[in-house]
């Protein structure tokens, strides 16, 4: 009998393993099962190299429906997770996103229908680790900058923590609306909007209150 399994990973303080089930749940998945890697990070550690997510390898079956918040859980790595999927599509595993509802099957025929869906998990893979690195420089720049000038004047403390931050920019990136964006992520509307207005600036002073507690 196939099993939908939701696969979470949550690297910093900031980000839960429970939110990730509720949305899925929400988005009208039923989980079987849920394999969760907790202070993981998806850059730097292949999925098969992490200790809940090289059982994925193990237990996934053809059938099976393989749930990810979006790609990113996966990993950060553009080759690491275009593999990965292709793996389970090899195995005959479907794998779907809680956002913007994409679907890779393996079992599509069609030239046409598997060239548009290659593309796409190219397309969806480049982005997660882009995304990454983006934020590894804005943060780095941010910390730099106030380890520079210890009177660095940090402002007001943001009210996004980083999993906020890292999703609110996954959503603007995915053509999501700020109305929408608040509603997922629980942060006002006006919030979102400063996000979007001065993607830099956000990075930079969630950055600066990071660097004051190392």
């Amino acid at each position: 009998m196939s099993k939908t399994i939701l696969y979470a990973r949550v690297s910093t303080a900031d980000q839960t393993l429970s939110h990730q089930r509720t949305q899925a749940e929400a988005a009208g998945f039923k989980i079987d099962k849920v394999i969760a890697d907790e202070g993981v990070s998806g850059v730097s550690t292949k999925l098969a190299e992490r200790p809940e997510g090289k059982r994925l390898f193990d237990i996934l079956r053809p059938g099976d429906t393989l749930v990810v918040r979006w790609v990113d859980r996966l990993g950060r790595d553009y080759q690491d997770v275009s593999d990965s999927i292709r793996h389970f599509m090899r195995d005959g595993v479907i794998i779907k996103t809680v956002i913007n509802g994409m679907v890779f099957d393996g079992a599509t025929k069609d030239p046409i229908q598997q060239a548009v869906r290659d593309a796409l998990i190219a397309f969806m893979a480049a982005t997660a680790e882009a995304q990454a690195v983006a934020t590894k420089e804005a943060q780095k720049a941010g910390i730099e900058a106030a380890r520079a000038d210890p009177k660095t004047y940090r402002g007001r403390k943001p009210s996004y923590d980083r999993g906020g931050f890292d999703q609110v920019a996954r959503l603007l990136d995915n053509g999501a609306g700020a109305s929408a964006i608040a509603k997922e992520t629980g942060l006002t509307r006006q919030t979102v909007l400063r996000i979007k207005g001065d993607r830099v600036g956000a990075e930079k002073a969630l950055a600066l209150w990071d660097s004051s507690r190392q």
